[in-house]
């Protein structure tokens, strides 16, 4: 069973970071594409970063690039968003999800969970909130 559990939210101030932890288990992440969502009230669900489980790849929605690094321990089949520089636009929740259609290769994070691309597992959520 394919079981992802996020951790690592939390209220920071505006310049702030936070690292959001998204540890799999059931499951290696070799073969899936692992990204990272989030969804504010009364928004649409934003893909924000993917990484490949294959190759190491990375993809970055522009309104994170440059703040926000996603990365991979293999050794403990755990992803990380590190998040500096936040923004109060930033507060959502966010989510880690897989998706394994392509064999861990990743497609572009505003494609990922979307049609074609329906993710397989997803995270229970971890609400960050940036805020003064």
């Amino acid at each position: 069973q394919l079981q992802l559990v996020e951790s690592g939210g939390g209220l920071v101030q505006p310049g702030g970071s936070l690292r959001l932890s998204c540890a799999a288990s059931g499951f290696s992440l070799d073969s899936y594409a692992i990204g990272w969502l989030r969804q504010a009230p009364g928004k649409e669900r934003e893909g924000v970063s993917c990484i490949s489980g294959y190759d190491g790849s990375v993809n970055y929605a522009d309104s994170v690039k440059g703040r926000f690094t996603i990365s991979r321990d293999k050794a403990k089949n755990t992803v990380y968003l590190q998040m500096n520089n936040l923004k109060p636009e930033d507060t959502a929740v966010y989510y880690c999800a897989v998706e394994g259609s392509m064999g861990g290769r990743i497609t572009a994070i505003q494609l990922m969970c979307g049609p074609g691309y329906e993710c397989d597992a997803w995270g229970q959520g971890t609400q960050v909130t940036v805020s003064s």
